[in-house]
């Protein structure tokens, strides 16, 4: 696998529009990963304060050290997650990924899985493509996918900070 947009491509990833720019209405509503990809000659710099919303009374900023620490040269893959079902069946990927732009805007977030992109300068200019996968697969796709990711760059991409398994444990 290659986390290169030719290589998401490949393997099915679709969209791949800049988030300050992101119609959710055109983003498909099933199940599915998504990923948040770096333009091209993307430059990290850090905000001293997150654009997120506060999570539990806790602000998502961390230090620029922190999240220095954190970055992965080289990659162009930043962030990659799942969207499942939910409880109610009413989730999905359209869902999923409108919270988490929700979530860079300030918005109160569910969860604040993916939070360090929202502390990029122009993160507005990360694109964010998306796979639809069936319910029963997304644990192990998105386990996969960080399991090849950590295998070519040594660690997860820059704002995954748990490696994602499958629900036995592997």
């Amino acid at each position: 696998m290659q986390f290169t947009r030719k290589g998401l491509k490949a393997e099915g990833f679709a969209g791949f529009r800049p988030i300050q720019n992101l119609e959710t209405m055109r983003i498909p509503q099933g199940t599915g990963l998504f990923v948040v990809v770096a333009p091209e000659n993307f430059q990290a710099r850090f905000l001293t304060k997150s654009t997120a919303g506060v999570f539990k009374k806790k602000d998502p900023s961390l230090p620029a050290t922190a999240l220095a620490d954190e970055w992965v040269d080289a990659a162009d893959v930043l962030y990659l997650g799942k969207a499942g079902p939910g409880g109610k069946g009413n989730r999905g990927l359209r869902r999923q990924i409108q919270e988490f732009v929700d979530f860079g805007q300030g918005k109160p977030p569910g969860h604040w899985d993916g939070r360090l992109i929202w502390q990029l300068a122009e993160a507005g200019s990360l694109a964010v493509a998306w796979k639809e996968l069936p319910a029963a697969q997304l644990n192990s796709a998105e386990a996969g996918y960080h399991a090849a990711f950590v295998a070519e760059f040594g660690r997860l991409p820059f704002a995954n900070l748990k490696q994602a398994r499958t629900r036995a444990g592997a």
